[in-house]
């Protein structure tokens, strides 16, 4: 049987994986903040994007592909940065970046990945961009964007929506812990999960690989502190200058809400900005991503990225729809290679491809930015106005 009989959707990846994966690690990878109303808003909100279908058009070859920061990319959906990936499934930056390059689109690294950009980069192909958290010490900031930059990564995505750490109640309950510790209760969580237990047996217990490089570097914090206070800085407007004037490639901020702050990241230099209340996991009472995208599009003329709540081709047709140019999926990846290992992210891919050709047909559209012309606007955009 094909794995498009068995997984035809990303619902059925969701499920396995989540048989296949500890479930402390299930909650952290699965859950919000507080009552997790802002997850549930981002699928909500999506769901009331209607579209209208268009008729006698003929036999149509859609055409997934995209450009952004001048380069092609085959679908117009890439990987967001998840923390710790290499916990949610063993090996899993690797993974994601050879699958990337393998279907043409790009993979975002976290600053708190389990894995080095320098053992990352060799399998993106130019296709790698890194996402940071902003570091305290300027000397530490410097030198993560030069090996972020020798390491092959071409575009850096500034994370703005962490302020404060969130409380993740979830995640506190399931009992993981930074870094993680295997307690009794966890052990028996691994035991039922053996395809995860070989592969950290294998690799390891992930850590902040990164993070750890700078431990007792840090200048003004107590020598005992973990290495985690690097990133316990919330930036401002003159960090994200110094950002600018560091980084000599595309410069992306990402966690943008409103629209006054996408009108001021154009006017500091920013080359995009990307929509995202962080899935859900930092504060419970923020719009879905989709509801603020037509602000915060109607006040730049900036790329605008989307994520948040996505979970198939015609969710990536809807953000687009209403004014995203690209779109990213951070979660659903990482159901995929809960569910297949490193068999799951080529098949996602081909998932969204086959869900965007069938809904683009319906639509009658041959190019991706066509369905604007489908969207049956919303009534927050009305009220927007």
């Amino acid at each position: 049987m094909s794995l498009h009989a068995r997984y035809p959707a990303l619902a059925d990846l969701r499920a396995r994986a989540r048989t296949r994966i500890p479930r402390f690690v299930w909650e952290y990878l699965d859950s919000g903040t507080g009552a997790e109303a802002t997850k549930a808003r981002n699928r909500l909100m999506l769901d009331r994007v209607m579209l209208s279908p268009s008729i006698l058009h003929g036999e149509i070859t859609p055409d997934l592909g995209t450009t952004l920061f001048g380069q092609d990319h085959a679908l117009p959906v890439g990987i967001a940065p998840v923390g710790m990936s290499g916990l949610i499934w063993p090996d899993a930056e690797r993974m994601l970046a050879r699958a990337a390059t393998a279907t043409g689109i790009p993979y975002t690294l976290s600053t708190v990945a389990a894995t080095r950009p320098e053992d990352v980069g060799p399998h993106l192909a130019g296709r790698g961009w890194f996402q940071i958290y902003p570091p305290r010490d300027p000397d530490i900031r410097a030198d993560m964007l030069k090996r972020a930059r020798a390491a092959g990564f071409s575009v850096l995505v500034m994370t703005v929506d962490v302020p404060v750490g969130s409380r993740r109640e979830r995640q506190v309950r399931s009992g993981l812990t930074t870094p993680p510790r295997l307690t009794p209760r966890l052990m028996a969580q691994v035991a039922r999960c053996p395809a995860w237990a070989s592969g950290m047996a294998r690799l390891g217990m992930p850590r902040m690989r990164m993070i750890d490089d700078y431990a007792g570097q840090t200048k003004g914090l107590p020598s005992n502190k973990h290495a985690g206070y690097l990133l316990r800085t919330s930036p401002d407007w003159e960090y994200l200058r110094w950002l600018r004037e560091a980084w000599d490639g595309p410069l992306v901020v990402k966690g943008v809400l409103r629209a006054d702050d996408a009108r001021r990241i154009e006017a500091e230099g920013a080359d995009a900005v990307w929509v995202s209340n962080h899935a859900g996991r930092q504060f419970d009472a923020a719009p879905a991503t989709i509801e603020a995208l037509p602000e915060v599009r109607a006040a730049t003329t900036l790329p605008v990225i989307l994520d948040g709540g996505v979970e198939g081709g015609l969710d990536i047709l809807r953000a687009i729809a209403l004014g995203a140019d690209f779109v990213m999926m951070g979660r659903a990846w990482h159901y995929a290679l809960g569910a297949l290992g490193d068999r799951g992210p080529a098949h996602l891919a081909d998932i969204l491809a086959e869900d965007l050709r069938a809904n683009m047909g319906q639509l009658g559209t041959r190019h991706v930015p066509d369905v604007r012309s489908r969207l049956i606007v919303p009534d927050w955009v009305d009220n927007q106005a």
